[in-house]
């Protein structure tokens, strides 16, 4: 009897053993972990769930911020992750340090396009050497004469994004959903220079398998993330999300079979057009004997992906900020239409030296960042320094682009768009107030944007065709950029719904 109600039964004996080691586990963990001194909710110290399930509601990148503003510079976001919001942080972290070694890339990275294969695109390439090697190979298909050549290509495709405008929101007098036709036109850009053709989005609203397959595929890549931070119970994970996974690995594999037959066509029908592709097919055959066309494939592959956002991230960004200034859309508007007499005028070269324009669009990759996260990698054999903090060995690292841009510290009134702040010469006391390095769109380092220069040829001439063509004006006031968006590893953003007029053929005074 004594032992019936005050003992429990042999099973629940088991559990309660199990759980109290589980608590004792955890707690030592806690108190030894080398990252204990670091701040950051107690839950994450002990646990990947908190940042897994923000990440699964599309919520990480912006509860980062928050993390950032109560924690300060540096947060412990995982048991055995960092994040770091400073300029610091940038260059300890993605910027080559003479007698440092490298922070390599996490396995947030692992699995991309033909790794079955053992073959990686730029971005995906993990090992240090390796990705010097193909960024060697890649880095005449971004040279300043190779942009040159392919502006002809980059401003046809925009063209037909004027016509479709024209098309909808004036002869029809429908409402544009900015965002919708602007990656649409990234799409036929990037499709144009690194598989040889547009993808037609422009003229069939985007139906192309391949784009119907990426818009799902990364609101999938935080599951992905999840699976590499729980290596058993992720199975689990597996089975709640099996339909549709099975359904995105099928579309994968269409994909992959669409990159190839692409890459096989143009070997087997040589081209001079001036594209990218063409400058990978001459120095890859020039410098290997064997296959290349898996290898290019999966460049083009991660191509497709960096190009086919970022840019058209930003420019929605800048027309949504300044259809609600009258006096910066007035002013930019000044700038393009006298600058370029004829539309015909306009041009990539003439487009960059508007100072006005530049500041608009950095001042829109600082206050919504086109890659919004923080890009992990691993801290180097025997430890290293991040922002004078000592991370030991294997730690996962990353300066977080939309808690740096976002942050007090580091901007005044972060949420505030001012493109002043990037002045080619600003005040001494515009300089007191913002750390300009602490934003890094392109991130730094060996490891930065191969494809800036084309993104900065792209924004400029869309910017400038589109306010040079037409007057717009916001339909969807009511809408707010960050608290209506969500972020997997790519925006998740609301429509720019805008009405669109012929412009009236005057500069305004």
């Amino acid at each position: 009897m004594f032992a019936s109600d005050w003992f429990p039964s042999p099973s629940w004996a088991v559990v309660l053993i199990l759980v109290f080691t589980l608590v004792v586990r955890k707690l030592y963990i806690v108190l030894t972990h080398p990252l204990r001194k670091f701040p950051g909710p107690f839950l994450a110290s002990i646990s990947d769930i908190p940042t897994s399930y923000s990440a699964l509601r599309g919520r990480k990148q912006l509860d980062a911020v928050a993390l950032h503003e109560k924690y300060g510079p540096v947060v412990r976001v995982a048991p055995n992750e960092l994040s770091f919001n400073t300029a610091q942080s940038w260059r300890d972290i993605y910027s080559f340090r003479p007698g440092h070694d490298t922070f390599t890339k996490s396995e947030f990275y692992s699995g991309g396009w033909f790794s079955d294969a053992g073959v990686y695109g730029v971005i995906t390439v993990r090992d240090v050497r390796e990705h010097a090697v193909q960024r060697r190979y890649l880095s005449h298909a971004f040279s300043a004469s190779a942009l040159r050549e392919q502006e002809a290509l980059i401003a046809s495709t925009i063209d037909l994004l004027i016509e479709r405008m024209r098309e909808v929101g004036v002869e029809r007098g429908e409402t544009v959903d900015m965002l919708l036709w602007l990656r649409m036109c990234a799409f036929d850009v990037i499709g144009s220079l690194a598989f040889g053709n547009t993808f037609d989005a422009l003229k069939n609203g985007g139906q192309h398998p391949s784009i119907r397959f990426l818009h799902e595929a990364t609101k999938l890549f935080a599951l992905s993330e999840i699976l590499h931070r729980f290596r058993y119970t992720g199975k689990i994970v597996l089975l709640v999300f099996l339909r549709k996974l099975l359904r995105i690995s099928r579309a994968s594999k269409t994909h992959e079979g669409f990159v190839v037959d692409t890459v096989k066509h143009r070997l087997s029908n040589p081209s001079k057009r001036p594209d990218i592709l063409t400058r990978m097919i001459e120095n890859y055959e020039a410098s290997l004997s064997g296959p290349i066309e898996i290898q290019i494939a999966a460049h083009a592959a991660d191509l497709m992906i960096a190009g086919s956002d970022t840019s058209s991230t930003t420019i929605y960004t800048v027309l949504n900020y300044i259809v609600r200034s009258p006096a910066l859309y007035d002013r930019i508007k000044i700038d393009v239409r006298s600058m370029f007499e004829t539309y015909a005028d306009i041009n990539a070269v003439a487009a960059s030296t508007i100072p006005f324009l530049r500041q608009l669009i950095l001042e829109a990759m600082r206050i919504y960042p086109p890659i919004a996260m923080g890009l992990p990698r691993h801290a180097p054999k025997g430890g290293d320094t991040v922002d004078g903090h000592f991370v030991p060995e294997g730690t996962t690292v990353s300066t977080h682009a939309l808690a740096a841009s976002l942050s007090p510290t580091n901007f005044e009134d972060p949420y505030e768009f001012r493109p002043e702040r990037w002045e080619t010469k600003p005040s001494s006391e515009q300089k007191k107030k913002d750390i300009l390095e602490a934003s890094q769109p392109f991130s730094m380092g060996p490891r930065g944007c191969l494809g800036q220069n084309l993104a900065w040829v792209e924004m400029n001439i869309v910017i400038c065709k589109i306010i040079w063509s037409f007057d717009l004006e916001l339909v969807n006031k009511e809408m707010d950029l960050h608290r209506d968006s969500k972020i997997y590893s790519l925006w998740d953003s609301p429509p720019l719904l805008i009405r669109v007029k012929e412009r009236a053929h005057t500069v305004p005074a």
